[in-house]
């Protein structure tokens, strides 16, 4: 239990060093190419911070155990859009592009509400994992169609000239450690899950989803604090949709999945975190801090029924 302690911060030191050398890479990459940052923010960033979603979800259905699978996207979702939104918005306020609200979001809430949806009959098949990958690739063909179209933010400044080999052995380097890092946190993290004989669909809600989350809550938080918040709020976007239509898309093809573990209220906390983003952002364009507590407080509440439910009825009704 030590040596999984130990393990857990090695980890969590592992994912918050590589988010900073990612985000200053990914700039650095935005800035030579002229790519807008939102752009950065739904493609490179988010795409190398759900690879840790994405390994850890094949594997699991690989192995059979499918509620873990979709739990680490249904909870990773829900870390992404109400603990790290919100943690970041307490750190600094985020504003939103209009287009982020009007272009981006919409993505974001059709890959929750359609994956609940699929869901609804305990099963991921093949079929439904066909039209989420199919989604996916729109998505991806419809964001490469804004990058050639939209011009770069005024607002990006270098903060530091970096050559291109530079930037791109930053970003290398950044989702090396961010992938190493929650792997090795996750691991751990689910041992000591296991020997508190917690289910799989509880692992992967909380432990392997905030595990598989931290390169977002890293990066997110770094980019807040440094001023990028369209990188911050685009990651989280581009996180969830890569984890819905990429992941479940990409395991779902190669196995089916039977689930037993979760439940309509995990869907619903999932759609509900975006909804309220959306209704946030749409406001002001801002995320303001009581916005950022807001969200937190309802992952807070979210969190705290599950592991009620976990801990003190399971045993009650085993």
């Amino acid at each position: 239990m030590v040596i999984d302690i130990l393990l857990i911060i090695v980890g969590i030191v592992l994912v918050l060093w590589g988010a900073d050398r990612l985000t200053d890479g990914a700039v650095a990459i935005a800035q030579r190419l002229n790519i807008p940052e939102m752009v950065i923010g739904l493609t490179i960033v988010a795409l190398g911070t759900s690879m840790p979603e994405l390994c850890i979800s094949m594997v699991s259905a690989l192995k059979g155990t499918s509620d873990l699978a979709v739990g680490n996207v249904v909870g990773s979702n829900i870390f992404n859009t109400l603990l790290i939104v919100g943690v970041a918005a307490m750190v600094a306020p985020i504003a939103i592009l209009r287009s982020t609200v009007w272009k981006d979001m919409p993505w974001s809430m059709l890959a929750g509400v359609l994956l609940a949806v699929l869901c609804l009959d305990g099963r991921v098949s093949r079929l439904d994992a066909l039209l989420l990958f199919a989604i996916f690739l729109v998505f991806m063909g419809y964001t490469l169609y804004r990058a050639k179209r939209e011009k770069p933010e005024a607002t990006m400044e270098a903060h530091e000239a970096r050559t291109p080999l530079a930037a791109t052995i930053l970003v290398v380097l950044g989702l090396s450690c961010l992938v190493l890092g929650s792997n090795v946190f996750v691991d751990a993290a689910t041992r000591v899950a296991r020997a508190l004989h917690v289910s799989d669909a509880v692992i992967g809600l909380t432990i392997v989803a905030g595990g598989t989350s931290l390169p977002e809550l890293a990066t997110s938080v770094v980019a807040a604090r440094k001023g990028q918040s369209a990188i911050a709020i685009g990651n989280v976007i581009g996180s969830n949709v890569y984890n819905v239509l990429l992941i479940i898309g990409l395991t779902g093809l190669i196995c089916p999945m039977e689930l037993q573990g979760i439940t309509l209220i995990d869907y619903a906390v999932m759609t509900l975190g975006m909804a309220m983003l959306w209704c946030f952002s749409y406001t002001r364009l801002l995320v303001e801090r009581w916005e950022g507590a807001a969200l937190t407080a309802v992952f807070a509440t979210y969190m705290a029924w599950l592991l009620y439910n976990a801990v003190v009825l399971s045993p009650a009704t085993a």
